[in-house]
């Protein structure tokens, strides 16, 4: 089997890598390096079933693959919004030159889409029918609208052209080789707990996430790639059901890093969720899976790389 990753050298990507790796796949690791780091996949390049290409999805490319994970694409607020019309043409043309070239080799293709496009939800927790509350001029909506419009793109592909496709929705994942700049809560939370800084909280620190451990997303994602049932073109919930707030985390975080947490609160970000959880009946009914890394494990884990890289 020859597979490609787009954004294989970024935080997920790089582990998906791995893992298709070990699985005995032939890997081909695309990506620009705009967050991805040539240190996430280091230790691929001496395996003889795995090789690197600096591409930009934005431009159109022909590979001869099998199946293509598509997780090209800047994925905390602090990175896509740099430069929100290129995240936007990320999303859009990059999904656009993907599905092209999965029509043309007849690949399988999988999007990695989020749980972003639920927006702020007014249904909790959220299922993969709930059609979301978006605000499509925001400071986010570079992010959200550009994965709603590539997963109308998936499907329309496969309904038009007959392209075998794969949705994944992403919700909140930690673990090894977050950026330190990443903009993301966990990563955050750690790096300022272990340079002895004050943890910073927008709003009161009641709003939810639940975080998943990049082994248990990766481990849903290669099993949604390959399976087989009459729905499974239709986005699959992939994250972890348990939910935290921030201030329960950042203790957490406090605990396991060994020190003392001091907290600063700052204004709520525009249009940022209140709360956020996974219904998985869908994965768990047609993927039998479930996450089995517990919050305090992972997050051990992701401290004890941190104190490494810092």
């Amino acid at each position: 089997m020859r597979i490609l990753v787009t954004g294989g050298a970024g935080f997920i990507g790089s582990h998906l890598c791995e893992r298709l790796l070990a699985d005995g796949g032939e890997v081909v690791c695309l990506d620009n390096f705009f967050t991805g780091r040539k240190d996430n996949i280091l230790h691929l390049m001496d395996n003889k079933r795995f090789e690197l290409i600096r591409h930009d999805v934005i431009e159109p490319i022909l590979l001869e693959v099998d199946q293509i994970y598509n997780l090209a694409c800047p994925a905390s607020p602090v990175h896509y919004q740099y430069n929100p019309v290129k995240t936007v043409k990320t999303s859009v043309m990059g999904m656009i030159n993907l599905l092209g070239m999965a029509k043309r080799v007849k690949a399988r293709i999988l999007q990695a889409s989020t749980s972003e496009v639920y927006g702020d939800p007014l249904v909790h927790p959220q299922t993969e029918d709930y059609f979301g509350n978006v605000n499509p001029i925001g400071l986010r909506s570079c992010y959200d609208e550009g994965k709603r419009v590539a997963e109308t793109l998936m499907m329309d592909y496969h309904r038009q052209n007959g392209v075998d496709t794969r949705i994944v929705r992403i919700f909140n994942t930690y673990g090894e080789r977050m950026l330190e700049n990443d903009g993301r809560v966990v990563s955050n939370f750690v790096v300022q707990a272990l340079q002895d800084k004050e943890l910073t909280i927008y709003g009161d620190g009641s709003q939810t996430r639940s975080f998943c451990y990049v082994s248990d997303l990766v481990d849903g994602i290669v099993r949604l790639m390959n399976t087989e049932a009459d729905d499974i073109h239709l986005p699959v919930n992939i994250g972890n059901p348990t939910e935290f707030t921030m201030n329960e985390l950042a203790a957490e975080v406090g605990r396991i890093s060994g020190k003392e947490v001091k907290i600063t609160h700052l204004p709520l970000p525009a249009d940022d969720p209140k709360q956020r959880k996974p219904n998985i009946e869908r994965a768990t009914r047609l993927l039998g899976w479930n996450p089995a890394v517990m919050l305090a494990d992972g997050l051990e884990r992701t401290v004890d790389y941190f104190r490494l890289r810092l």
